[in-house]
C-alpha cells in the first residue's frame, strides 16, 4: 500500500436513486445481471453514492461514485475517474437528457456503459461544490502541482480507495476520462501520478496545462504515459481541435499508444461515439 499523503475523513450519504428507478439485484452467480442505470431515447439516469473526503486543512469535498452490480473480481472492481468540466458538478454526470448542453446525455451514457462493463466510476467534484474548475491549468498550480488543493484531493482519494472506503475497488487498475477542464485533469493523471493509471480518454481537451486556444505541449512527455484516446468535435470553438493534435502527435512520435475519434459536426461536447469508444479503449488495457 502506498504511503498516506493526507488526512481522510469520510461520511457516507444515502445512495441516490431517481424517482421511479428500480435497481435490480445481482444474480447469485456474480454476473452483471442488470444495470445501475435506466435509459430511454431522451434520458439516462444512474444511481449514485456520495462521500465527503476531507483534506488538510479541514476542507471537505464530495466524491460521487458507483460500483457495478454483481460480485467484484478478486482484486476489486477496476476504477474509472470521471472528471467534470467547468461549472457543471460531477453530480450531474449521473443524470442527463438530450436537452442538457455539452453532450451530457453521452457523458451519462458513457458512465452507464462503464458500470455495465464492470468498472466502478468515481466522480470527484471540483472546487465550490463543482461550480468551478480543476487546478491543473490554473497558475500557480499549473507549474507547481505538488501540494496544490486538487493534488491533495487526489492523493486523499487514492488513499481512500486503497483503504476500501469506496468498497471493493482495485487500486492497481485505475483509468481516467473527462471533458474540457476535466479532460485537462485527465492528462494531469499521466503527468503527475506516474504508474497509477492504465489508460486515459480525453474528451475536448489537450495537455494538462493547456487552456482553450492557449496550448504549449512540452517536448518531453512522461516515459510511462498511459495509452490515450482523444475524442473531439471538429468544430469545437472553446477548445479548438488543433490544440489536441500536438499532444497526440508528441505521444505517437514517442512510441506511446494513442487513438483519435473526431465527430465532424460536433462542437465542445461529449460526442456520440464516446460511450462505446471509451469502454473499448479501457478494455484494451486491462
Amino acid at each position: 500500500m502506498k504511503k498516506a499523503h493526507a488526512l481522510v475523513a469520510l461520511l457516507a450519504l444515502a445512495p441516490v436513486v431517481a424517482p421511479g428507478e428500480e435497481v435490480a439485484e445481482a444474480a447469485s452467480s456474480g454476473a452483471l445481471a442488470a444495470s445501475r442505470c435506466s435509459q430511454s431515447a431522451l434520458k439516462v439516469t444512474c444511481a449514485r453514492q456520495t462521500l465527503y473526503v476531507t483534506t488538510a486543512p479541514a476542507i471537505q469535498r464530495k466524491v460521487h461514485y458507483q460500483t457495478p452490480l454483481g460480485t467484484p473480481p478478486a482484486g476489486g472492481w477496476p476504477v474509472v475517474f470521471m472528471f467534470q468540466g467547468s461549472l457543471f458538478s460531477s453530480e450531474l454526470s449521473f443524470d442527463a437528457s438530450r436537452l442538457h448542453p455539452f453532450g451530457a446525455y453521452y457523458q451519462t451514457l458513457t458512465l452507464k456503459k462503464l458500470l455495465d462493463a464492470g468498472y466502478a466510476v468515481v466522480a470527484p467534484e471540483a472546487h465550490l461544490g463543482g461550480n468551478t474548475f480543476w487546478d491543473t491549468n490554473v497558475p500557480p498550480w499549473s507549474v507547481a502541482w505538488s501540494g496544490s488543493p486538487d493534488d491533495r484531493f487526489m492523493l486523499a482519494i487514492f488513499d481512500a480507495i486503497e483503504a476500501g472506503t469506496f468498497g471493493q475497488l482495485d487500486p492497481d487498475r485505475l483509468y481516467a476520462t473527462g471533458i474540457s477542464s476535466g479532460g485537462y485533469m485527465t492528462s494531469r493523471m499521466a503527468v503527475s501520478y506516474p504508474g497509477r493509471f492504465k489508460a486515459l480518454a480525453i474528451q475536448s481537451a489537450s495537455y494538462a496545462t493547456c487552456s482553450g486556444p492557449l496550448c504549449a505541449v512540452p517536448q518531453t512527455l512522461p516515459a510511462d504515459h498511459p495509452p490515450t484516446l482523444f475524442l473531439h468535435g471538429a468544430i469545437d470553438a472553446t477548445v479548438p481541435i488543433w490544440t489536441m493534435y500536438p499532444y497526440r502527435d508528441a505521444l505517437e512520435d514517442a512510441g506511446h499508444v494513442v487513438s483519435t475519434v473526431v465527430h465532424t459536426t460536433a462542437g465542445h461536447e461529449w460526442i456520440p461515439e464516446a460511450p462505446d469508444a471509451v469502454v473499448a479503449w479501457f478494455d484494451a488495457s486491462p
